[in-house]
């Protein structure tokens, strides 16, 4: 493949000059990917991946890596076109990153978009594990040496890992897309309390007003809006959240706003897992556009108003601040960590 080699450091950067850096993919997310690739300027690596009929999954490098900084992108979610489910998507990547050690690869550093199992931080009731944690934990015993992601739902899943780990946000790419649209009378609508530093932060940068809602989760899955907080009434609602899973949540939320009296309503989401009925929830509400990033993979049916703005080049310029061993947080001026 080609690989980007380093030319002259940045002034202050004292860095080998005989660097690679070689960009590998798994198989939940391999269009990002290649847009990655692309924006680097190189060629994805060649790399064997398959499951056995058994159900276990194999990996190898068909191409020498020794003394190369090797990323591995692959979000730990589930991509019906390979065939992958969530838990194969993290074994394969830890499966990647073992092969990649084992291959005298000078540094792995995986390109986790979406963090799978990252709302599992905390126990919720007795006798629970914290999978955040432990993903963590087998993700460093397999030997990655650096993480890199984005959007992450909890902060504290950062303290879960003794390596760096780089959160990157996906905050610039979709305020750009809403100021682009030049929409009047907007509000920014919080789904929860939990949400607004974040929403705070979206409404700052499109010059919107900020509304939050009261939320209860009686069951796993299953969210129950109270009331709004703030005046929509007449108003352009745009909910934003992190994650876009079943989709009860956001179509509660903008039931709820459209009843208060909002003109008309807008989602928001930076990981569209869009999981069992999803799909039918969105499409019972009006939404005029519902905005999603690349993190997962698009699942077949979804509705037309769905719309995905890419992350490639906010990922492939946070690479090239880790292989240069510069800050990623340069990427965002500094403002990458919105929790």
């Amino acid at each position: 493949m080609a690989a980007f080699e380093q030319g002259a450091p940045a002034p202050g950067t004292p860095v080998a000059q005989d660097k690679r850096l070689l960009l590998f993919s798994g198989r939940a997310n391999p269009d990002l990917a290649a847009a990655i690739a692309k924006e680097l300027g190189v060629e994805l690596g060649s790399v064997t991946l398959k499951t056995f009929t058994a159900g276990e999954v194999y990996c190898r490098f068909d191409e020498p890596i020794r003394g190369a900084d090797v990323f591995i992108v692959q979000p730990t979610c589930t991509n019906p076109a390979t065939g992958v489910t969530a838990n194969d998507a993290l074994v394969e990547l830890l499966l990647m990153i073992d092969a990649a050690v084992g291959a005298s690869a000078r540094r792995v550093v995986a390109v986790i978009p979406w963090f799978g199992y990252s709302r599992q931080d905390k126990k919720s009731e007795v006798r629970e594990p914290i999978s955040a944690r432990l993903v963590a934990h087998v993700l460093e015993a397999a030997g990655v040496d650096r993480v890199l992601t984005v959007d992450l739902h909890a902060a504290q899943v950062q303290g879960f890992f003794t390596k760096p780990v780089d959160h990157t946000t996906a905050l610039l790419p979709l305020t750009q897309y809403f100021a682009g649209l030049q929409l009047d009378d907007l509000v920014v609508v919080s789904p929860d309390v939990g949400r607004v530093k974040l929403n705070h932060k979206f409404a700052e940068q499109i010059g919107a007003d900020l509304a939050l809602m009261t939320k209860e989760r009686p069951a796993q899955q299953v969210a129950e809006i109270g009331y709004v907080i703030g005046d929509v009434k007449g108003k352009t609602a745009v909910i934003v959240d992190d994650i876009i899973d079943t989709a009860g949540t956001l179509r509660a939320a903008a039931q709820t706003v459209l009843d208060e009296g909002a003109a008309r309503v807008y989602a928001v989401g930076t990981h569209p897992l869009f999981s069992g009925s999803a799909f039918e929830s969105l499409s019972a509400v009006p939404f005029e556009q519902i905005v999603v990033t690349d993190t997962v993979p698009l699942r077949p049916g979804a509705p037309d108003n769905v719309v995905v703005i890419s992350l490639a080049t906010l990922l492939a310029d946070s690479i090239m601040q880790i292989f240069m061993g510069g800050a990623v947080a340069r990427v965002f001026d500094g403002d990458n960590e919105l929790f």
